[in-house]
């Protein structure tokens, strides 16, 4: 269930991430409501990884929790910012997601 919270959390720093991003491209209330959904996103994101390290090792949990955001929210930037697709980005964003996968699945 622990790593379900991480997984989520991760999620939900994407979610954050994406709204900061809105909040660059919006003004007015738009901007405001974006601002919003960061706040909220953001509390949502760090509560589930408070409540995850409860029972798995801070390191472990925070170092997956901060890769699924980089992850996400480089590819969120690449399908909805439309910033570039280079090969470099996408190959560091491969080794990135081994990185994840391998620290969870060396994790006790």
């Amino acid at each position: 269930m622990s790593w379900f919270l991480v997984i989520l959390g991760g999620v939900f720093e994407v979610l954050f991430a994406s709204c900061l991003g809105k909040v660059r491209q919006t003004s007015g209330t738009e901007m405001y409501l974006w601002f919003a959904g960061f706040l909220v996103s953001l509390i949502i994101s760090m509560g589930l990884l408070m409540k995850a390290t409860q029972t798995l090792p801070i390191g472990t949990a925070y170092a997956v929790w901060t890769g699924i955001g980089a992850v996400g929210s480089a590819i969120v930037g690449i399908l909805i910012f439309k910033e570039p697709a280079t090969f470099w980005r996408l190959f560091f964003i491969t080794t990135l997601i081994g990185s994840i996968v391998g620290l969870k699945a060396v994790s006790h």
